[in-house]
C-alpha cells in the first residue's frame, strides 16, 4: 500500500512538473518576441555600419580617382559693374563650388593699379591659382607684370575674356588664356546687320536717300575686342549690302574721322551710350531729315543705353506704336534678350558666359589636381598650348 501511495505521489509530482513547464511557454514566447525585436533593431545598425563602410569605400575610391583640390583660387574681375562680367562671375562661382574649389573674388573697379596690388596681396596670402580678367588690355605690360609675380612663386595663371597676346601667355608654362576669337564677334555682328538691313531696307531708310545712316559705340580704346567689333561690324555689313546692290553704311557725323564714339572711361557702359545718343537725337532727327537709322554697339550695355535714349525720344516703344531704329549689340545678356523679345532691340551676338566659366573652372581643377592643362576641355576649342576659344552664336530671339 505504501508503495502504491508513493507511486501516486511521484506521478502527481511529474504531472505538476509538466504543468509548470507548459505554463512557462508564454513567458518564453514573450521573451522570444523581445529577442526577435532586439535582433530586428540590431539589423538596421548592422546595415548602417555596412552603408557607412560602403560610403567610406566610395569616398576612398572617389578620392583616388580625383586628388583633393587643396588651396584657394583668387579671381580678379576688371569691374563688378559690367553686366556680362557679372554673369561670368555668377557662373564661375557656381562652377568652382561644384568642383569643391575654394575661391576669393576681387573687384578691381576698372583700375589696373588696384588689380595689380590685389594680385600681390593674394600671392602674399598663399593663393594657389590666379584667374585674371585684366583691366588694361591695351598692351601686355599689365599681363607680364602679373605673370612675373606668379611665375616667381610657381603659381598658375588663367587670363580670361580680355585678350592677352600669345607671346605673353606662352612666356610661362603655367599660364593660359580663356576667351573668344574676338574678331568673330565683329564678323558675325556685321553679317547679321547686313542681312537685316537688306530685308528691311525701304522701311529703315527714313529719309529715302538710299543710304543707311549709323552710329557706332566703341567700348574702349586699345582693347582688341572693341577694335575688331568696331571694324568688322561695319565692314561685313557693307559687304552684304553691296552684294545686294545697296550703298555702304554712312556714319551719321561726317566730321568724325574715327567713325565711332568711345566710352571715355573704358567701361563699355549704358550711361556713356545713353548720353551720346541723347546728344545725337537733339541734332539729328526725322524733322531735320538726318535721323540716325541704325545703332551698332560693341556690347549689350551700350546697346541698352541707346535703346533707353531712343525710347525717351519716342522711338522703339514696347507697344509697337512707334518707329523702331534697329539696335545691335554683343553678349546676349539677359537684359538684351528681354529687349529683343519686346522688339525694342534687334539682335546681339551671344558670348557664352556659362561656357567660359565652366572652362575656367575645369582648367583650375586641372592645375590644382595635377592633371594636363586642357584635360576634359573640348579639344575643338583649344588653340595650340596656350588658349581656349569659347564659340559665339547669333541671337535675334527667333
Amino acid at each position: 500500500m505504501k508503495k502504491k501511495v508513493l507511486a501516486m505521489l511521484l506521478a502527481s509530482c511529474m504531472m505538476l512538473g509538466l504543468a509548470a513547464c507548459g505554463g512557462g511557454d508564454k513567458p518564453a514566447e514573450t521573451t522570444g518576441t523581445d529577442d526577435t525585436a532586439t535582433t530586428e533593431d540590431a539589423a538596421p545598425a548592422e546595415t548602417e555600419a555596412e552603408d557607412t563602410a560602403d560610403a567610406e569605400d566610395t569616398t576612398d575610391s572617389a578620392d583616388a580617382a580625383q586628388p583633393a583640390l587643396d588651396g584657394e583660387v583668387s579671381v580678379f574681375y576688371y569691374t563688378y559693374g559690367d553686366t556680362y562680367i557679372s554673369s561670368v562671375r555668377s557662373a564661375l562661382d557656381a562652377a568652382l563650388e561644384s568642383k569643391g574649389i575654394a575661391y576669393q573674388d576681387y573687384d578691381s573697379n576698372n583700375s589696373q593699379t588696384t588689380q595689380t596690388e590685389q594680385v600681390a596681396t593674394a600671392i602674399a596670402k598663399g593663393t594657389s591659382l590666379l584667374v585674371v580678367n585684366l583691366v588694361d588690355s591695351g598692351s601686355d605690360d599689365a599681363a607680364k607684370n602679373i605673370i612675373d609675380q606668379a611665375s616667381a612663386q610657381g603659381i598658375p595663371v588663367i587670363f580670361f575674356n580680355r585678350s592677352v597676346s600669345e607671346e605673353a601667355v606662352s612666356s610661362y608654362d603655367k599660364c593660359v588664356f580663356v576667351g573668344t576669337d574676338y574678331e568673330m564677334a565683329g564678323h558675325m555682328q556685321g553679317e547679321m546687320i547686313g542681312n537685316y538691313l537688306v530685308e528691311n531696307y525701304d522701311k529703315l531708310d527714313l529719309n529715302g536717300d538710299g543710304t543707311i545712316s549709323y552710329v557706332m559705340f566703341k567700348g574702349q580704346e586699345g582693347n582688341a575686342e572693341a577694335i575688331a567689333r568696331t571694324q568688322f561690324g561695319v565692314e561685313d555689313a557693307d559687304k552684304v549690302l553691296e552684294a545686294a546692290g545697296k550703298s555702304k553704311l554712312s556714319f551719321y557725323d561726317s566730321s568724325n574721322s574715327n567713325l565711332y564714339l568711345v566710352d571715355q572711361d573704358g567701361a563699355w557702359s549704358a550711361a556713356a551710350a545713353n548720353n551720346y545718343m541723347q546728344t545725337i537725337l537733339s541734332q539729328y532727327s526725322e524733322a531735320n531729315n538726318n535721323m540716325v537709322e541704325l545703332v551698332i554697339a560693341n556690347n549689350d550695355e551700350m546697346a541698352i543705353g541707346s535703346v533707353t535714349a531712343l525710347q525717351n525720344a519716342g522711338y522703339n516703344l514696347e507697344d509697337g506704336s512707334a518707329t523702331v531704329i534697329p539696335v545691335f549689340g554683343v553678349d546676349a545678356t539677359d537684359a538684351a534678350k528681354e529687349a529683343i523679345g519686346k522688339g525694342t532691340m534687334t539682335g546681339t551676338i551671344k558670348q557664352d558666359a556659362e561656357g567660359m566659366a565652366n572652362t575656367i573652372a575645369q582648367i583650375s581643377a586641372n592645375f590644382m589636381g595635377g592633371k594636363d592643362t586642357f584635360a576634359d576641355v573640348d579639344a575643338n576649342n583649344v588653340v595650340g598650348t596656350w588658349r581656349v576659344n569659347i564659340p559665339y552664336a547669333a541671337y535675334t530671339g527667333e
